[in-house]
């Protein structure tokens, strides 16, 4: 009754040349009361979206009829979810993880695929249905993986970035995947070397083609843009980029969201970086929540019921065996007990690219519609125990030290004249002349139990993760008249002046520094002032040396301006790409030529 209303609803919109909202309102209301209620019964978002997917879809009450269709768009949330990513991996952090990528990443592949392949074989199945079923699985769902690893903030820990590594490897092998499947293909074994190369070549050149626009037309193209001081036309000129490069990546035979992940590291050191980041985001949030949607939808009851043995025994064989395959690669490569199992259980689910493999199966003939049909199904269903599974793993091994927000508040429509980044041993020594001279001054810091700490110290300090766009606003970076970055992490600290920098130009900076190599990154990352958290107050040490030794007051002074003067003079020639060892020489006073203290 409810489908047949929303046809008639959507022949009356034709018949008046109106477009048809019911379906989009329809998938915004399932979306507003499922996610709040699940996220509020400990659930998760991923596991809301699901179900209020299966609720309207074709086999809940039928107010959708093809889930497909919506798939098709909501993929575009997978695809700007990896240019997110991709804008926070540089180049030269990318080529650091070049070992995690083909090493942890292809160890886990390739084990996965041989464990994965033996299920298919153990229920009598040939070498190809079960090669085609077992690889499927083993492409872990990117979108559930990221927004999982979003809500547990760990996109940014070590982890998470061997996580992120593992999932970049396995979006690289759909391409050989799909090129094995069109030769395991009753006469695909013809296919002649020309047409293997043909594809390699087109793959190649698209990947050159995009990263020759992201080097040499991008960021001039943004600069233009900028000029016009039109955002809306910088909002379109990022979805262009993005879905641009997805478009050549697809159209070149590789995966869309490979080229968009392409894209983002191609943009990751422009000075536009924030903004696109800021542009994207709403768009990817909403599409991401339709693609799940989407996912919740296609799950055939039907075809569930009436084989629901085999499909059981085959999600638990698949998750089993591909948890045991990713401890154990986990383990050789280092990573202990707590970080294995929690990597096993967050990527034990197959992925979206599976339907894709799926597809390419059965338009040649190794898999029939029903068995596809079963795989796909299969897929799903492991796709909603993921976070079921994540659940019980928090209950049964809490992570050690988790953040209790109790007591804490989230730092959100923040106003004052000082905005204070870090509550460190540093920053509360900052925070000291700012607050005797009566400065309005908002402070926030991510350690939960120095927060709570704080507050019988008489501060007031809010929750806020400073490398963050969203959180920088709403701790009132934008209305400061000043920011003060005295983090205890050299990387965010950055970060976070290139961030404010981009973002508010014309609000001053202040950082720390821990040392003289930190202090160029800063400088160069446009910081207005930075201190080197041991330099003063070991000078002041020195100082007190000398008075003890009794040299006049103003010999000291002397003294200590010049050391000054020539630590600024070592300084500017190391940013100017100088030779540090001969400033080093030059400019700092050593011992050697001034008498052996040992024969005084």
């Amino acid at each position: 009754m409810a489908a047949d209303t929303a046809a008639r609803a959507a022949e009356t919109a034709a018949h008046h040349g109106g477009f048809d909202l019911l379906p989009v309102v329809i998938l915004l209301a399932a979306a507003v009361v499922a996610v709040p209620l699940f996220r509020r019964l400990g659930l998760g978002s991923v596991l809301g979206y699901l179900a209020a997917g299966l609720a309207i879809g074709p086999y809940g009450i039928g107010l959708f009829s093809d889930p497909q269709a919506i798939l098709h768009v909501a993929e575009l949330g997978v695809v700007m979810f990896l240019f997110i990513i991709g804008l926070e991996m540089q180049p030269t952090r990318l080529w650091a993880m070049r070992g995690e990528i083909f090493g942890l990443g292809l160890a886990q592949v390739g084990v996965c695929i041989g464990l994965l392949i033996c299920v298919g074989l153990a229920l009598g199945y040939p070498v190809a249905q079960s090669f085609v079923a077992g690889t499927g699985f083993v492409l872990t769902s990117t979108a559930i993986v990221m927004q999982m690893l979003e809500e547990r903030k760990s996109m940014g820990l070590p982890k998470g970035r061997r996580i992120i590594a593992i999932l970049l490897l396995e979006d690289l092998a759909i391409v050989p995947l799909l090129a094995l499947v069109a030769f395991l293909a009753p006469g695909g074994g013809s296919m002649s070397m020309m047409d293997r190369l043909a594809g390699i070549a087109a793959g190649l050149a698209a990947i050159g083609g995009l990263i020759a626009a992201g080097r040499w037309l991008l960021d001039p193209m943004f600069r233009l843009l900028a000029k016009t001081r039109a955002r809306e036309v910088m909002t379109a000129a990022a979805l262009l980029v993005v879905l641009g490069s997805a478009l050549a990546m697809q159209a070149a035979g590789l995966s869309m969201a490979m080229g968009a992940f392409l894209a983002g590291v191609l943009l990751s050191e422009s000075s536009f970086r924030h903004q696109l980041e800021a542009d994207i985001e709403p768009f990817r949030g909403v599409l991401l929540g339709l693609f799940f949607l989407g996912v919740g939808m296609a799950l055939d009851l039907a075809t569930v019921a009436n084989n629901w043995r085999l499909i059981a025994i085959a999600v638990a064989a698949y998750m089993t065996l591909k948890t045991i395959g990713i401890y154990v690669i986990a383990r050789l490569f280092r990573a202990n007990h707590r970080e294995a199992v929690e990597r096993a259980v967050l990527m034990a689910q197959g992925g979206e690219f599976a339907f894709v493999l799926y597809a390419a199966a059965a338009s040649v003939g190794i898999i029939d519609a029903q068995a596809s049909a079963m795989l796909t199904a299969i897929i799903i269903i492991s796709m909603v125990l993921t976070p079921l599974m994540s659940i019980l793993h928090d209950r049964l091994m809490p992570a050690t030290g988790d953040a209790s927000m109790d007591g804490v508040e989230v730092a959100e429509g923040l106003h004052a004249s000082v905005l204070l980044i870090g509550f460190g041993r540093f920053g509360q020594i900052v925070s000291q002349p700012l607050l005797a001279n009566d400065c309005s001054i908002s402070i926030i810091d991510t350690d939960t139990d120095s927060i709570r700490d704080a507050r019988q110290f008489g501060f007031k300090i809010y929750y806020g993760d400073g490398g963050r766009l969203d959180i920088l606003r709403a701790a009132g970076a934008d209305h400061a008249r000043l920011v003060v970055v005295a983090l205890n992490d050299r990387e965010a600290s950055v970060k976070i002046v290139k961030m404010v920098k981009a973002e508010f130009p014309l609000v001053p900076v202040l950082a720390r520094a821990f040392d003289r190599e930190h202090a160029k990154e800063l400088i160069e990352a446009g910081v207005d002032y930075q201190i080197r958290e041991t330099f003063e107050s070991a000078l002041m040490l020195g100082q007190q040396a000398l008075t003890t030794l009794q040299v006049e007051e103003s010999a000291v002074n002397d003294i200590l301006a010049d050391i000054r003067r020539r630590d600024l003079e070592r300084l500017n020639v190391e940013i100017a790409g100088g030779n540090v060892g001969d400033a080093a020489r030059d400019l700092m006073y050593g011992n050697i030529g001034r008498g052996d203290p040992g024969k005084h």
